[in-house]
């Protein structure tokens, strides 16, 4: 009787899916380094180019940290099978990934009110910046109200959603980057386009990801 090899194992779905949080850790490393560079910064005292955060620190400083926390554990409250094998873990880091994200959309908003403009920024810019912050914050209230009434699908979108522009500033980085090539630096109408379209383009994109989940999910329970 021939016995028949056995079938090599495929790779888990939990290796295969780690390339989620790494790409987002990656872009979130972007805002993040410019982020400890801001606060050396402030640290070494009062410039000119600093001196509308050297007088009100605290949004910036706020800003920095619960910007920073939100993205790195978002990253892997966004891993599957990380969400299936350790779920206390993904419960209690989104009861610090909230408040984070909150306390840097917020202060993100209220900089954007009460800052002065930098000399690159404009009106625009700053009703952007407003549009999408209020979006974050929607997005994660209503992500929080959608688990505690159980509904995890609405939960997973709100989250993804307030998720994405969070990770804004990384994509912003990639997309006017090649500007700094052509231009010393771009002016406010060229930022706000770029930033905008970033900020547009993490959304479709979160869209696109939470759906085709949604989808594979559902093809395995048929």
């Amino acid at each position: 009787m021939t016995t028949l090899a056995p079938r090599p194992a495929a790779p888990t779905r939990s290796r295969r899916d780690w390339w989620v949080p790494a790409s987002l850790l990656a872009l979130a490393l972007i805002p993040s380094v410019a982020g400890a560079a801001r606060l050396a910064d402030l640290s070494g005292g009062r410039t000119e180019e600093n001196a509308r955060f050297f007088d009100l620190p605290v949004p910036i400083l706020v800003h920095i940290v619960g910007a920073t926390t939100f993205l790195v554990l978002g990253a892997f409250q966004l891993k599957p099978s990380l969400r299936r094998s350790r779920p206390r873990w993904h419960r209690w880091s989104g009861r610090v990934l909230v408040p984070a994200g909150l306390a840097g959309a917020l202060s993100g908003m209220w900089m954007a009110v009460f800052s002065d403009l930098p000399a690159h920024d404009n009106v625009a810019l700053m009703w952007l910046r407003l549009l999408f912050g209020s979006v974050m914050v929607a997005g994660l209230v209503l992500g929080l109200m959608a688990i505690r009434r159980r509904d995890v699908r609405a939960h997973r979108r709100w989250m993804a959603r307030a998720y994405a522009v969070g990770q804004g500033a990384g994509t912003q980085a990639l997309v006017l980057g090649p500007t700094f090539f052509f231009v010393d630096q771009p002016g406010g109408d060229l930022k706000a386009a770029g930033m905008g379209a970033a900020w547009v383009l993490n959304l479709a994109v979160a869209e696109w990801l939470v759906r085709r989940s949604e989808r594979t999910q559902s093809s395995r329970r048929d």
